[in-house]
């Protein structure tokens, strides 16, 4: 209920956007859309349209003779999945899911936020805090928590989500708060003393997964330790594992092996959070809020395994869903305490946005990095980080 007020007020404050910025974007956009097109006619030797699936998947497998992969009642499967296995055997693939990023980009955001910005140039979104089963909060109306941060492009858009004059954004970002919140709850003293003594966890993990000192861990191991942090409690296996880091499957498969190995405590947590939600059929956050899951007894396998990822993840994600929603109160509370003008403006899982008079900077920025990071004693240190900048591109850092 205490975060319901807190809602209301970000869904009645909006945030300020360019417009003139966007429209702009979108016309760089079509630009790109048409020079890529003209550059995938020229590579298959034919004008088609790229946006059917069917005319696509001739294109391909008939008219290029790339291996073909499920056909079905249509014709070719031409799904993003398929595209990325394709990728190896002609360049034009590449162009092909740039084309259709940038046209997600211009028809989800660029036409469909044009559509929403008010004659104050604010959009206003809708929060839900109900809606989601791991507790996140979610956006719609437009969403405002997916706009692409992987692609260069695709960030771009955070330029046009501004400050209003005399103001700046503030970003608060909790730093690695799942993987804190998996030291905390599973125990692990390996992780934990890493998180204790500010080491840098990934690195850490590579140097005990692969017995060599932290100076001897190179950029590319330091991935693959990274992959598997984030990855283990969503039940990664051998298989992503290498699609996501170049490994071999083999290499994966050992690499997890010895991860649970040597992080004991994890291996243990996931092991009894299983025999826990496969006996009772639900699981809770640290804040006791539960998540049925019938699907751990499901007699279909595949379901059954979707269930036992969902039940090792769900504490993990919904603690930290009920963490931010902790820290949203105290931040807003005490804005609104200090008579301040500081307002929230977005929450993006587990990042905070503050607009905040010139004046107000300093003292809104200490008050967010506080509330963050005192919005729950575990026994790994919570870190927020703040960054500002007169757009949330800039104030993301």
């Amino acid at each position: 209920m205490p975060l319901a007020e807190v809602l209301a007020n970000m869904e009645h404050i909006g945030f300020a956007v360019d417009k003139q910025g966007i429209v702009d974007f979108g016309v760089k956009l079509k630009q790109q859309l048409a020079a890529d097109q003209q550059l995938i006619w020229d590579m298959v030797g034919e004008e088609f349209n790229i946006n059917s699936p069917k005319q696509l998947g001739h294109a391909l497998f008939e008219v290029l003779g790339l291996p073909a992969g499920k056909k079905t009642k249509t014709g070719y499967s031409t799904n993003a999945e398929t595209l990325e296995g394709l990728r190896k055997y002609h360049p034009v693939i590449d162009v092909i899911l740039n084309y259709r990023s940038y046209q997600k980009l211009n028809s989800t955001y660029v036409e469909g936020f044009i559509d929403k910005i008010q004659p104050d140039g604010r959009i206003y979104s809708t929060f839900n805090q109900t809606e989601t089963r791991t507790g996140r909060i979610s956006s719609s109306e437009p969403n405002l928590q997916n706009i692409p941060v992987r692609t260069q492009l695709g960030s771009e858009l955070r330029k046009f989500f501004v400050a209003k004059p005399g103001h700046i954004l503030l970003d608060a970002d909790y730093s690695q708060i799942e993987l804190r919140i998996l030291a905390h709850i599973s125990g692990d003293k390996v992780m934990s003393e890493a998180f204790i003594n500010g080491d840098d966890i990934h690195a850490r993990t590579a140097s005990q997964v692969m017995k060599l000192p932290m100076e001897m861990i190179t950029p590319q191991l330091r991935s693959r330790a990274k992959a598997v942090n984030f990855g283990i409690v969503y039940g990664i296996g051998a298989f992503s594992l290498a699609k996501d880091t170049g490994m071999s499957v083999k290499e994966a498969d050992a690499f997890i092996k010895d991860y649970l190995h040597n992080f004991s405590g994890v291996a243990d947590y996931m092991d009894s959070i299983t025999a826990f939600a496969k006996e009772h059929g639900y699981v809770t956050t640290l804040y006791n809020r539960k998540r049925l899951l019938p699907e751990v007894n499901n007699s279909n396998k595949n379901v059954q395994a979707a269930g036992i990822r969902m039940a090792m993840n769900t504490p993990i994600q919904g603690t930290s869903a009920d963490i931010i929603k902790i820290a949203m109160v105290k931040v807003y509370n005490r804005l609104k305490a200090e008579g301040m003008k500081s307002q929230l403006v977005l929450q993006v899982h587990d990042e905070l946005i503050v607009e905040a008079p010139l004046e107000e900077m300093e003292k809104a920025s200490a008050i967010l990095s506080q509330e963050m990071q005192n919005a729950a004693q575990l026994s790994i240190p919570l870190k927020a980080d703040v960054n500002s900048g007169e757009n949330w591109y800039i104030a993301k850092g």
